[in-house]
């Protein structure tokens, strides 16, 4: 019957041993750093080897390590490097925490414990140090909706147009804003990607009002 056990390991062990004239007790032994007299004592019963053994036993005879150890299943080892992922599973990526940031007060380092809400899981290629939780829709036209989660990339500038995380210190507790971002010499101008929002300009001290803390390189959206 399926995956019974109806044989032991020893058998099993002498009978690749006696059918495979590919392969000798010597040969097995040196092959994975074992003496002769220890496959001799596996293949006669007298010692029992542990799984490891086992394992490379079967790796090195190419069997089924199962079918080794006696269970009622194919001879043959299976070739992993056939099978194939059937075209409706999606591999599930390797993912790594940021920590998600929640409101910021002037003058707190962006990363201080006290702003950290929680952390999410966000996929291993995407070079991020935190991520914001968007609120409102001045940003819908970038396909950013109120309650998404973008993740940010720390750095002080970003090229004109780009989309950046923005603190704006002219208030008892700032708040990040998500904008694109247009730099020169006598202004910096945020943009919404919303038509119902003004851009926000800041000329000459009032530019010192506006600090740059990352650039936006991916986002998580909870639209369906």
């Amino acid at each position: 019957m399926s995956d019974k056990i109806v044989s032991t390991f020893h058998e099993r062990l002498r009978k690749c041993l006696n059918d495979k004239t590919s392969i000798t007790a010597t040969s097995l032994a040196d092959k994975i750093g074992l003496s002769k007299q220890a496959i001799s004592m596996y293949a006669s019963g007298s010692r029992k080897p542990k799984r490891p053994t086992i394992k490379a036993i079967a790796e090195a005879l190419n069997v089924n390590e199962a079918w080794l150890m006696g269970y009622d299943v194919p001879m043959e080892r299976q070739d992993t490097s056939q099978i194939l992922i059937a075209s409706n599973i999606i591999p599930i990526p390797k993912t790594k925490k940021v920590p998600l940031l929640g409101t910021i007060a002037c003058g707190e380092p962006i990363l201080a414990t006290e702003n950290i809400e929680s952390y999410v899981d966000m996929d291993s290629d995407i070079h991020a140090d935190f991520a914001l939780r968007c609120q409102g829709d001045s940003m819908i036209n970038a396909r950013i909706m109120d309650g998404d989660i973008v993740f940010i990339r720390k750095q002080d500038m970003v090229d004109n147009g780009e989309i950046a995380a923005v603190l704006m210190d002219d208030c008892s507790e700032s708040q990040a804003t998500l904008k694109r971002v247009y730099v020169s010499d006598d202004k910096i101008r945020l943009c919404a990607e919303n038509p119902n929002y003004q851009d926000m300009i800041f000329f000459e001290n009032d530019m010192n009002k506006v600090r740059i803390i990352g650039k936006a390189i991916a986002f998580l959206s909870t639209v369906k």
